[in-house]
């Protein structure tokens, strides 16, 4: 039974037609008459052709440009077959680029959308894919959100060729393996999975190909995209994959044994298994000495207990244990107190909020001025709120001193979980003093050894306790002492 160029263009693996006026009519079917969409006919010799391509995402200037040089060729042909042009194309003309078969309409679909040029011959059913993608990139630059003072600057872009290409640069082994995938629906967005063979486990890697397989996605915009479909828990404060945009941070974990997830159109990648401990590092702890290395990454510990517990610690000893408070600086707290309307978990709330609101507007803001607003704003008001008797001026130290622990975190959405969990721990102090923070840091705690990583444990090294793992946990030692560990001892 003959179907018609929309019957055809509607059957996902339908095969191309024959028929050059048959094809154009699919396509066009299947992708609307859009202004940029190309169709450009040009001759093989007796045979016609046609190429397609979207303008603005296709370069096809130098494949037209070797078609016309070899026209000679074409017309010296005693075979005019189609299928003997086609083989001519592939050996003899088209060598500039990647140059694939494609047979039905769904390939040729995709191809055309991800930048490449159709080629379709008069008379065959099978059609030639170029690589012509011809998208301006933005170059290769400093990481923004992982600045460090020593070691590389370059951060991952949103073209995903040249990501892989930036890690291929740092890791000269044939091991390393690029798996390509397309997810979303509507967007259709190339994704990477890269491992290094018998450095990543299998069990892990397996566990993440069926999540990825099973995720059923309208559109793919940005690697969060993704993190949210194939982490274990979705309702956990704590992030359970790894996000960076330093290509030194995800070659280092490939070769620690994790798997890095790639996305186009995002420089940042996704890297599994995460752990907790890996978030309290950063890149820079391995281009130091290791004593400094060591001091700062234990400062980073004491910067989490900080940021999380110091507010709710004011209120619980300020609203029910008194008497652990020296008597000459407890004196000087009730003076500060005195004539303030409000209760101490009030004072706090109050404070915290006003400079997440602070934060978020010097976030949205222009560069120019986004600083400038955020640290003005704060001095005016904290000092104007103390001036007005609304907060104490112990207060506003406790906030300042949380605030700046906050951002000594190398990871940002820690923080993230440190800010949310803080007013949990502020609502939990006021009402059941410090005997409710133990209860909830106890909580926390097995929280933390519930939770997994595509199957591995978040606390591994720390819950149980390996210690060829607490080499590189809370101090780094010399490379000397250094041996991988992850996921083989």
């Amino acid at each position: 039974m003959h179907m018609t160029p929309l019957e055809q263009a509607e059957s996902p693996q339908e095969e191309l037609p024959e028929s050059l006026s048959s094809v154009i009519e699919g396509m066009q079917a299947r992708m609307g008459k859009s202004a940029d969409i190309i169709y450009r006919f040009i001759s093989l010799g007796p045979l016609s052709a046609v190429i397609i391509f979207i303008e603005g995402l296709s370069e096809p200037r130098e494949l037209i440009q070797a078609i016309h040089e070899d026209a000679n060729l074409f017309h010296e042909m005693d075979d005019f077959h189609p299928q003997t042009c086609l083989k001519l194309l592939q050996e003899r003309t088209l060598t500039l680029g990647k140059v694939g078969e494609i047979c039905n309409y769904t390939e040729a679909e995709n191809e055309i959308l991800s930048g490449n040029t159709i080629l379709f011959i008069e008379g065959s059913r099978v059609a030639l894919s170029a690589g012509t993608e011809a998208l301006k990139q933005r170059a290769v630059e400093d990481a923004v959100s992982q600045s460090v003072v020593r070691g590389p600057r370059e951060g991952f872009t949103e073209s995903l060729r040249e990501n892989t290409a930036l890690i291929r640069r740092r890791i000269h082994n044939p091991k390393l393996r690029i798996e390509e995938r397309r997810l979303g629906e509507q967007t259709q967005t190339n994704i990477a999975v890269m491992y290094i063979e018998d450095n990543a486990d299998p069990v892990v890697l397996q566990e993440l190909r069926s999540r990825l397989d099973k995720a059923r996605l309208d559109s793919v915009l940005e690697s969060n995209y993704i993190e949210e479909v194939i982490q274990d828990k979705h309702y956990s404060p704590f992030p359970t994959v790894y996000n960076t945009e330093r290509p030194d941070v995800t070659a280092s974990a490939l070769l620690e044994g994790r798997i890095a997830i790639l996305t186009e159109g995002t420089p940042f990648v996704l890297v599994v298994p995460a752990l907790l401990v890996q978030f309290f590092q950063s890149s820079e702890d391995y281009y130091q000495r290791s004593d400094f290395a060591s001091l700062v990454r234990l400062l980073r510990y004491f910067c989490f207990a900080v940021a999380l517990l110091t507010p709710s610690f004011y209120i619980a000893i300020t609203t029910f244990h008194q008497e652990m408070i020296p008597t000459t600086l407890l004196i000087s707290l009730i003076g500060q107190r005195e004539g303030i309307p409000f209760p101490a978990f009030l004072e706090a709330f109050i404070m915290e909020i006003t400079f997440e609101v602070l934060r978020e507007a010097g976030i949205r803001l222009p560069k120019s001025i986004g600083q400038s607003v955020s640290i003005v704003g704060t001095l005016v008001i904290g000092q104007a709120a103390v001036d007005a008797g609304l907060v104490s001026a112990a207060m506003v130290i406790v906030v300042s001193i949380t605030a700046i622990a906050n951002f000594a975190l190398p990871a940002f959405n820690v923080g993230i979980s440190v800010r949310m969990l803080r007013f949990v721990l502020m609502a939990i102090a006021a009402s059941f003093g410090l005997y409710g923070m133990i209860i909830a840091m106890i909580m926390l705690g097995l929280h933390l050894c519930s939770l997994d990583s595509v199957g591995v444990p978040y606390m591994t090294s720390l819950a149980p306790m390996r210690w060829q793992s607490q080499k590189d946990t809370f101090i780094r030692v010399s490379r000397r002492g250094m041996k991988k560990y992850f996921g083989r001892n």
